[in-house]
């Protein structure tokens, strides 16, 4: 045998064993595609499954969502209706009895400060039903021991007017009122009328079902 053909039979039997290894990667090839597709499709039904129960709860959810919110808009408007048909009406009476706080204020103002010395004792009488108890002890002793001697001695008149009152405070039995002022005031010595404006804090205390000043301070 020549070198030629030696080298011949080495690469023949070289590349030989090859062609099996080979051809067996190429089956092992097909069947790992095959098993893969087999996977694919088991696992194909399964994802179905799961997306269709995601579905069914995104669905359920929104449903909820739908409900709750129903629900939530509902309260609302039952609770605007209760407010409207129970909270309003209460609103009037506290408005109806603010006013007649502020009116009782009002009037107890004017009947403080204002009096004549032809009528002093109808004057301090109208006063006094319109307070309770420290002021009405101060207011009368003050009118009778300062205003009617000087009322009667200078032939002093005062008249008040109330320009404007506000409510401060409001309770079931209690409430402060605001009030601006003018008051008039003419003597003998001083025929000509005086303007005072001022302002007053008036406390309220309610007794039988009246409103009366027990407390009186300019400010």
């Amino acid at each position: 045998m020549s070198a030629e053909d030696a080298s011949t039979v080495d690469e023949t039997e070289v590349a030989d064993p090859t062609a099996p290894a080979e051809d067996s990667a190429a089956a092992d090839e097909g069947a790992a595609g095959e098993s893969a597709e087999r996977s694919d499709d088991d696992r194909r039904p399964g994802l179905r499954t799961r997306l269709a129960a995601r579905a069914k709860a995104l669905s359920s959810g929104r449903v909820l969502i739908a409900l709750v919110t129903l629900s939530v808009v509902g309260s609302l408007a039952l609770l605007g209706s209760l407010l409207y048909f129970t909270y309003l009406p209460d609103r009037k009476v506290d408005a109806a009895a603010a006013k007649v706080a502020i009116a009782a204020a009002s009037e107890g103002t004017v009947a403080v400060l204002s009096y004549s010395p032809e009528t002093l004792d109808r004057d301090f009488s109208s006063a006094r039903s319109r307070l309770t108890g420290d002021f009405l002890s101060y207011y009368d002793q003050f009118t009778q021991q300062i205003v009617a001697p000087a009322a009667k001695m200078r032939s002093v008149k005062t008249t008040a007017v109330v320009l404007r009152a506000a409510l401060s405070e409001f309770h079931p039995d209690s409430a402060v009122v605001l009030l601006f002022v003018n008051q008039t005031t003419q003597s003998k010595d001083r025929p000509e009328p005086t303007l005072t404006s001022s302002s007053v804090e008036v406390k309220l205390t309610k007794a039988d079902h009246k409103w009366l000043i027990s407390s009186f301070n300019p400010i």
